[in-house]
């Protein structure tokens, strides 16, 4: 029998949208029944769920059995050896413990310190922060002073007191590591605490200690600076290929070594005017002098906001008549002055006659004192982080070897994805270069502390999963190992519900480009509207008008959209069911502007097209494209053939993704949240709900979560299951570190569970949970040689639940899809509970054949369908944000000279909500 679900937050109404629903604060009391103020409420949790999540995560109830067993190689190495010896830890704060990393690494370098500390600091491991480690146990703290002034070979008893560059260094025991904890571990008789814990940060900062003074070392990777390969990606900045190794314990009782190539991109070895030339992309350096004049230019281009990048970078300058001692001199960038070479005026003192000389500018400065006549005097003056130092522009120049932090624009995204991508065979290559680089067997560390890596890469028993047969309308097709398939003479698994009648084109044209070659005439777009109703059609597609209206070209996607809405509306009287935009390139902000008046404004469906791509009126593009058309206007691609009437469930089942994605480091902008709910038996459909997320946080806020799953919970419940609350319910979640894994289960999970707690009005009623983390951000890789594709790469299907996977936990490596370029990355799935006590087989047989659902592709996916559509809508959060469009440019451009970890005091507003009608809501807008 349905049981009814009592929804405690709002009224009963049809269809209602984000905006309606209201969720009332309860009143709270303490344990003694005194009642909570109402502005101390936020400080109590009042969600008995969270009493009920494990404090660890489930271990593995076994291992899968299907498949076609295989071996592989993995690009990771045993320990052979680790010492049973005891290390020690200790505390170390140099000066107030405020100071940055550069200054505390040059007074840890120091000759006065290795002088001063025992055994000098060869015999220590510092991590140039706060921890450092010995074989030796001083139970004594070491107090010391570093004086920079001598070490610099600057005279102290010329230097005043107060500008003395004297620090003092503090050394104390904190613990005592033993390695054996780790063993005691991996052999089951000891629980993970915080002697494993510093164990194993023990042994990366070994491994990590040689190769990070040899090479250019970024977190984890190495790079070499003069033998390392590197490529020129434009806007004065390079990409570089280097090694990434990590260490940690494995499954099968071992510790294992993972090395893998890594990119990241720096800056090019270039004068300041080259790389502003290069960055601004449209101004040599004659134009850029000319427009610094104009006061005004310096504040509308973004030149000037793109000269902020080289702030807080290393450099050099070049002017002649100089020491050797200034000549390797290293300087630091504090800011972009807006005085030119000829505006910037000061007063030199004369260290010969001992008094202030006549004020000059900087122009006649270097010509009087270095005989250097200044080619571009109208240029900016970069300001040093030593007082009152200044340089003109055109004589610095970058020092190599710094990181470019910064988001690449797109042509640079192409290049560094071209450079990064490598088949297996060469990625194999470029490994093997980099454990030659790391060196291993003559690491003097290594050896040190007897630490013994094998040179022999791990090769694990695998299995290829057996693939799916796919349903569609009224025919089947099994795909086998390929990983990928066709859409010809094959009807949609579930077409249009409403046949297609109020819908639209319209055109949009760029001003800013004198070429048309994106821009189809008339002829060309009917030819291409009337071959897509035959397409779609041909899928089993229902279309009444084969005349739709067809809008001028405009230039203002918003105007467009207004104007075709009213339009459709108009002609048939009714609200309009799809608007189709003919896009003349790729225009990210055209996009965005689209989608939120189709969102936002309108509630109505939208499909961008490509003009070029109407031009051409290729019949895969059209298949391509309705796939997406389909599924918005409620159909289905396909589903995996099986036996049940429900696909893989066996009881009222609902699969919930979730995904976070952050902005990049310097720009302002929110993080946002998507959530996605399965809205069908088969899990094909999802619908998903969207909202900011403070600023870089990790976990989704309570009452995000609330306000986006309580209308797609009711909604599955009067639509999907008949009345009657999941049995079980999988969540999918995207985007977190290991370090989190238990606060997903203590704050989401938990405020799922007493979000159904509260719509259940039967006592007694239980939902089994099955949670998963879905990581792509790891450096696990297949090579399976001839077991693999035509390029070597791993079949879709490829499973590894061994040798590298957690020692006891449940996590496996599946490669579901096919690496059509480069080298397949698997999905790293981490099950961190399960209610349901879903078989192992089952559970894996589900990852891998859901991925042959996803709805607008026609090959499987390399991530679980629930979570690429909650990342698909995380990144369309943009386009509903309540910013004008000139404010969002400015503040997605960033801020160069802020951090990461910098973040706004005040809360990112809420996204505009969706306009309700038509189920939009519910839709497969996001696709």
């Amino acid at each position: 029998m349905a049981v009814p679900v009592r929804d405690p937050f709002a009224p009963d109404r049809p269809n209602p949208s984000y905006e309606t629903i209201h969720i009332p604060t309860p009143s709270l009391t303490l344990h003694d029944g005194t009642p909570v103020e109402p502005s101390r409420q936020m400080m109590v949790d009042v969600n008995p769920s969270r009493l009920q999540i494990p404090h660890q995560l489930m271990r593995r109830p076994g291992y899968g059995r299907e498949g076609k067993a295989i071996k592989l190689r993995l690009n990771s190495h045993h320990v052979e050896n680790t010492p049973n010896a005891r290390y020690y830890q200790y505390a170390v704060q140099i000066g107030d413990g405020t100071y940055k990393r550069a200054l505390i690494k040059a007074i840890w370098a120091s000759e006065q310190l290795n002088q001063n500390i025992p055994g000098g600091i060869k015999e220590w491991i510092y991590d140039g922060n706060a921890l450092a480690w010995s074989k030796q146990n001083h139970t004594m703290e070491i107090r010391t002073l570093v004086d920079l002034d001598i070490e610099k070979g600057r005279d102290p008893s010329t230097i005043a007191e107060e500008k003395r560059d004297v620090h003092r260094v503090l050394i104390r025991k904190s613990a005592h590591i033993d390695l054996n904890n780790i063993y005691a571990y991996l052999e089951g008789k000891a629980d993970f605490g915080p002697g494993v814990i510093d164990a194993i940060n023990f042994l990366d900062h070994v491994i990590r200690e040689y190769p990070s003074k040899q090479h250019i070392n970024i977190k984890k990777s190495y790079f070499d600076r003069v033998a390392g390969q590197k490529e020129n990606i434009g806007g004065g900045v390079e990409a570089m290929r280097g090694i990434y190794q990590s260490i940690r314990m494995a499954e099968g009782k071992r510790m294992i070594v993972n090395v893998d190539v890594s990119h990241t991109c720096f800056w090019n070895k270039a004068t300041f005017p080259m790389i502003i030339n290069q960055l601004s992309g449209h101004m040599d350096i004659d134009t850029l002098g000319v427009h610094w004049r104009d006061f005004k230019t310096r504040k509308i281009n973004n030149v000037f906001h793109t000269m902020k990048r080289l702030k807080k970078n290393d450099f050099f300058v070049t002017h002649r008549s100089r020491s050797e001692r200034e000549t390797q001199r290293v300087w630091k960038v504090q800011d972009i002055l807006e005085q030119s070479s000829h505006e910037y005026t000061f007063t030199p003192y004369i260290r010969e006659q001992k008094k202030n000389g006549a004020p000059i500018n900087l122009f006649q400065y270097y010509q009087k004192k270095y005989n250097v006549y200044l080619q571009y005097p109208d240029l900016p003056v970069v300001q040093t982080t030593k007082k009152r130092v200044v340089f003109p522009m055109e004589l610095c120049g970058m020092m190599p070897g710094q990181r470019y932090p910064y988001k690449l624009n797109e042509q640079q995204t192409s290049r560094m994805i071209k450079f990064a991508v490598q088949p297996p065979e060469d990625r194999l290559k470029s490994i093997q270069a980099g454990t030659q680089m790391l060196n291993w067997a003559n690491d003097p560390v290594l050896k040190h502390y007897a630490l013994k890596i094998s040179h022999d890469p791990i090769i694990t028993n695998a299995r290829i999963l057996n693939p799916p047969t796919l349903q569609f309308d009224k025919s089947t097709f099994a795909p086998g190992t390929r990983g990928k398939w066709d859409l010809r003479n094959k009807r949609f698994l579930v077409p249009n519900h409403a046949p297609l009648k109020a819908w639209g084109v319209a055109l949009l044209n760029d001003p800013s480009s004198a070429q048309r070659s994106g821009c189809p005439n008339q002829g060309q777009v009917q030819a291409f509207i009337q071959a897509f109703i035959q397409a779609y059609r041909g899928h089993g597609g229902t279309v009444e008008n084969t005349t739709p209206l067809i809008h001028a070209p405009h230039s203002d996607p918003a105007k467009a959209a207004e104007l075709l809405f009213y339009g459709v509306g108009n002609k048939h009287n009714a609200r309009p069911q799809l608007l189709m935009f003919i896009l003349p390139n790729t225009s990210v902000d055209t996009y965005l502007r689209i989608k939120k008046s189709c969102d936002c404004r309108y509630g109505t469906f939208s499909q961008c097209v490509l003009g070029s791509q109407v031009i051409k009126n290729n019949p895969q593009y059209h298949s391509n494209v309705l796939m997406k058309v389909n599924a918005k206007l409620g159909g289905a691609t396909n589903r995996v053939a099986t036996k049940g009437p429900s696909g893989h469930f066996n009881r009222p089942t609902m699969i919930i993704g979730a995904d976070l994605s952050h902005a990049a480091p310097g720009v302002g902008a929110p993080s946002y949240a998507a959530m996605t709910v399965s809205m069908d038996k088969y899990a094909a459909r999802y619908a998903a709900g969207v909202q900011t997320n403070g600023y870089r946080v990790d976990m989704i806020s309570t009452r995000n979560l609330r306000d986006m799953l309580i209308p797609l919970f009711r909604h599955w419940c009067q639509n999907v299951s008949g009345g009657r609350l999941p049995e079980h319910v999988y969540y999918f979640r995207d985007g977190v570190s290991e370090g989190q894994y238990l606060n997903v289960l203590k704050h989401e999970v938990a405020d799922i569970k007493e979000l159904w707690n509260e719509m259940m009005t039967t006592p007694g009623q239980e939902i089994k949970f099955t949670v998963v983390v879905a990581e792509k951000r790891h450096h696990i890789r297949f090579f399976p040689g001839k077991a693999g594709d035509e390029n070597q790469n791993a079949l879709p299907g490829t499973l590894v639940d061994r040798d590298v996977t957690h020692p006891f936990e449940n996590d496996i490596y599946l490669c579901s899809h096919k690496a059509l370029k480069g080298t397949a990355r698997p999905t790293h799935y981490h099950m961190l509970l399960d209610e349901a006590g879903v078989p192992t087989d089952v559970f894996q047989k589900l990852l891998y054949e859901h991925s042959y659902q996803y709805i607008r592709s026609t090959t499987p996916v390399s991530l679980f369908p629930a979570v690429y559509y909650a990342h698909l809508a995380s990144n369309r959060a943009r386009s509903h944000e309540d910013i004008a469009e000139p404010a969002r440019k400015k503040r997605d451009a960033g801020d160069p000279s802020k951090s990461t970890s910098e973040r706004p005091v005040e809360e990112p507003l809420p996204l505009l909500p969706m306009i309700g009608r038509d189920g939009l809501p519910w839709g497969m807008w996001y696709i």
